[in-house]
């Protein structure tokens, strides 16, 4: 897949992946633009940073640091990505999900 396909292809993933936020949460999400270029996150909602990616290849850790340094104190950065044919999935660290799961989040 050339540059230009696999840009195209990812700001696909990110209009999707916001477009099902926006759906579940009833607000308008949009994705970040310029964020390749100034190396942030995607998309965000409150607290919550996301780096979306729509690819074959997993780079799962990869895509953990870059959210993670561009998350701010006291917010949660997550991974959220998507292959061919599968579900959107969600990775964060323990330490910010167990907060979620007890409601704190």
């Amino acid at each position: 897949m050339t540059g230009r396909m696999a840009r195209n292809k990812g700001a696909a993933g990110e209009r999707e992946f916001c477009k099902l936020l926006s759906a579940e949460l009833g607000m308008e999400i949009k994705r970040k633009l310029g964020q390749a270029r100034d190396s942030g996150d995607d998309a965000q909602v409150g607290k919550f940073r996301f780096e979306v990616k729509r690819r074959e290849r997993l780079e799962v850790m990869k895509w953990c640091e870059q959210v993670e340094e561009a998350a701010g104190a006291g917010e949660v950065p997550v991974v959220a990505f998507r292959q061919n044919g599968e579900e959107w999935r969600v990775v964060l660290k323990l330490s910010d999900f167990l907060p979620l799961m007890r409601g704190e989040l």
